[in-house]
């Protein structure tokens, strides 16, 4: 792009994108208007901790489907950063280019694979192993389980993972819990959400995908000085973070405002009485009128 872009998104999926219930977009306005945002040469980053698998199926196929090549074959510009920063790709014209993985921070094979016994032989009513994850070790909530029948499970799910952590040395946090490992380091953390926990490295977190996103739009042309992060948790805020930490003039906008407004140097912005997928919806039309798109 030659032309200075006046806006860009840094967004979290679960939440203000895809409905927290289905796990889906299901908001047509929500595919409409991002491929318009995109088509007007608004740089969009998906900062998730969701597979790649996950997005190409339940957010990279339908935008497609409403018109997303033709809105980069225009010179739109999109990114998506999965598992908070260990693996990416960049979206072209013709689909998405190949995914990479940043090996570094990955959990070693062996405890991957009792997760996935684990999971198998206790939860397996309650939870799933995500296959499709290539750095972390997550597990997910099945839908047909209501959040105050999860949360339960959840828990004693998450106390026998960290044990398996600290079983293997391989150095952990969970909450106000911490084992080191044998060299003294904490490398790894248990990071449960509402649907799901994540086994992940301490480096990964959306922050760090933000600065992937936006080295990635510098490279490829003009970078806006006005940005907007969306996120329905409080690790979304990082986004914002980052941005604001590197100079731009950005807002963060809180879908899931219950769980704590934080006090932050930026503006905070909640879209009145609406949450999640019906608040990110909200804030997309309101771009899309105000852009004259």
């Amino acid at each position: 792009m030659t032309n200075t872009p006046p806006l860009g998104l840094l967004l979290d999926i679960d939440g203000p994108i895809a409905s927290p219930v289905t796990r889906s977009v299901t908001i047509p306005s929500i595919l409409a208007d991002l491929v318009k945002l995109t088509a007007a040469g608004i740089p969009i980053a998906f900062i998730t901790g969701r597979s790649a698998d996950f997005v190409l199926e339940e957010v990279v196929a339908p935008l497609r489907a409403a018109g997303l090549d033709d809105a980069l074959a225009g010179g739109g510009r999109m990114f998506v950063v999965c598992e908070k920063g260990a693996v990416w790709f960049a979206m072209g014209a013709g689909g998405p280019l190949p995914v990479e993985v940043d090996a570094t921070v990955a959990l070693p094979e062996e405890f991957r694979s009792h997760i996935r016994s684990l999971v198998e032989e206790r939860f397996s009513e309650s939870m799933f192993f995500d296959e499709g994850k290539l750095a972390m070790v997550s597990v997910e909530q099945r839908t047909e389980l209501t959040a105050d029948e999860y949360r339960p499970l959840q828990l004693q799910y998450n106390d026998v993972a960290y044990a398996a952590l600290v079983e293997r040395g391989l150095g952990a946090r969970y909450g106000e819990r911490e084992t080191p490992n044998a060299a003294g380091d904490i490398p790894f953390r248990l990071d449960p959400t509402i649907i799901s926990t994540d086994v992940e490295s301490v480096t990964l977190d959306k922050d760090r995908g933000a600065e992937r996103a936006v080295r990635f739009f510098k490279e490829q042309g003009d970078l806006p000085r006005v940005w907007r992060s969306v996120g329905d948790s409080r690790s979304d805020y990082k986004m914002a973070d980052y941005l604001y930490a590197a100079g731009y003039e950005v807002a963060h906008v809180d879908v899931r405002p219950a769980d704590g407004i934080l006090e932050k140097p930026y503006r905070v912005i909640v879209e009145g009485e609406l949450i999640h997928d019906e608040a990110g919806a909200a804030f997309l039309a309101h771009w899309v009128a105000k852009l004259g798109l």
